[in-house]
């Protein structure tokens, strides 16, 4: 009987040596433009400090230069290539999620990917089908965390970051097979990057930066633990199952055994990980949603009150503490606000509801209308969640009229995906915060006909 990572490591060579399904790799090339987008955009954001201060980390490491760092075209080993752009996939709070695990497997495993195949001159195609086992073995353990009774992943329950612990197995995946790792060296890959993950998830609540560079982390980790592997360290083959293994440690033995492997290479979690149209932490996606149906509506002037219903479990990341909540500490934690959140999108919005833009500042108004906002559990939204995420807004005026909008499923998420439209406008909006036009299009074209990474990253930089 093979274990665990036995198992995953059979199905990612699989993947390395046939190939993986066509609506994969089409799948696959999306996520990685949504990413390079999403890290153009951090690159050029002019308030942001957590890449910049992990670039100017990397500088001091010096090393052989294998890979590029986006946007600045700093050449660098791939582990802290890596590092470096797995934090600006990270940085803005616009990639991808995976329901019910509630896992941002791209930001990781794009990266860890990129730097790899960078690095050993890989083909497009070995780099997309690299990209899909990576994702779909950190997907995988997200759900086997997922516990029906509690509604909620257990990663979550105990304050851990899920993205960053599964995404560093997923990065040891994708970067190992770049690296041309045999069947057992992937399974030493995955059992030395299981003593690497990590990440606690309290700045999502009271603030600071280090969030912003798990997901840099988690690529940096995986990519080392392809090399260490590459170079002959080996990892225990029960490290996920084991009684002091990756499961145990994390989640005190409790997982879904059937999610973790069940359909393995024939039913794809990837598939299921849905794109953000708005910047910000994910639970506050539905209380946008409302708040821009409800705009216009009414003068902001006349408003009451505000009480937000979302799921019971999310409140303690959007809604609490109240007082870090009504007033963030800076624009980046204001993403984290039910709060701010609604109120920005009360007040304004661009792009596709919310953009960027509205989160350059902390703005007086939208501070003023945050404080008349109440959170509370609503009894629907708790039901559904985390298959979807749902909320219900209520908005009292001071005549005493009262305006009600409910979602049960945030646009983007499983019920409402963005469409082509809308991911190609979210990615030119973000690539256009770094480069011109013109270095636009030649990116969407060569990832649509799967470039390799060393022809793909040199088009991130604004200039040749």
């Amino acid at each position: 009987m093979s274990t665990y990572v036995q198992r995953f490591a059979q199905f990612a060579a699989g993947c390395r040596e046939d190939g993986v399904p066509e609506a994969v790799r089409d799948d696959v090339t999306g996520r990685v433009l949504d990413v390079l987008g999403n890290c153009l955009a951090a690159y050029a954001e002019p308030d942001g400090d957590a890449a910049p201060a992990v670039l100017r980390a990397v500088r001091r490491w010096n090393g052989t230069q294998e890979a590029t760092a986006i946007g600045s075209g700093l050449r660098l080993p791939a582990p802290s290539a890596a590092l470096v752009n797995g934090t600006l996939a990270h940085a803005l709070d616009y990639d991808d999620t995976h329901l019910p695990s509630v896992l941002h497997p791209s930001a990781p495993v794009v990266p860890a990917a990129l730097a790899a195949a960078e690095a050993t001159g890989a083909g497009g195609d070995d780099l997309l089908a690299a990209v899909a086992a990576g994702v779909e073995v950190c997907n995988r353990l997200g759900m086997a965390s997922y516990l029906p009774e509690a509604r909620n992943s257990l990663f979550f329950e105990k304050g851990q970051h899920a993205t960053s612990i599964c995404g560093t197995l997923g990065a040891a995946v994708a970067a190992g097979m770049l690296f041309g790792l045999s069947e057992q060296g992937l399974a030493d890959a995955l059992g030395i990057a299981a003593s690497m993950g990590s990440g606690v998830i309290e700045a999502n609540r009271t603030g600071g930066t280090i969030k912003r560079a798990h997901c840099g982390w988690a690529a940096h980790a995986g990519v080392n633990a392809a090399v260490l592997a590459l170079e002959g360290l080996t990892g225990p083959p029960t490290v996920l199952e084991g009684r002091f293994g990756f499961f145990q440690a994390w989640l005190d033995g409790r997982y879904d055994a059937e999610a973790l492997t069940s359909g393995l290479g024939e039913r794809w979690e990837l598939l299921r990980t849905v794109y953000k149209p708005y910047p910000t932490n994910h639970f506050t996606h539905p209380g946008i949603d409302c708040a821009l149906a409800l705009r216009g509506r009414f003068d902001p002037a006349d408003v009451e009150d505000v009480e937000l219903g979302v799921a019971a479990p999310v409140l303690r990341t959007i809604a609490e503490p109240r007082e870090d909540k009504v007033r963030p500490r800076s624009p980046y934690h204001a993403k984290f606000s039910a709060p701010y959140t609604v109120a920005a999108a009360l007040l304004g919005g661009g792009g596709l509801g919310l953009s960027l833009d509205d989160f350059a500042e902390l703005d007086p108004a939208r501070l003023a209308l945050a404080e008349r906002v109440r959170c509370v559990a609503d009894e629907r939204a708790s039901e559904i969640f985390p298959l979807a995420f749902a909320a219900v807004l209520r908005v009292r005026l001071r005549g005493g009229e009262m305006l009600e909008h409910r979602v049960d499923s945030s646009r983007g998420g499983p019920e409402h995906p963005l469409s082509a439209g809308d991911l190609a406008t979210k990615f030119r909006v973000n690539a256009g915060r770094a480069l011109p036009a013109e270095r636009i299009e030649a990116l969407v074209a060569a990832a649509r006909r799967r470039a390799p990474a060393a022809e793909l990253l040199p088009l991130t930089i604004s200039s040749p």
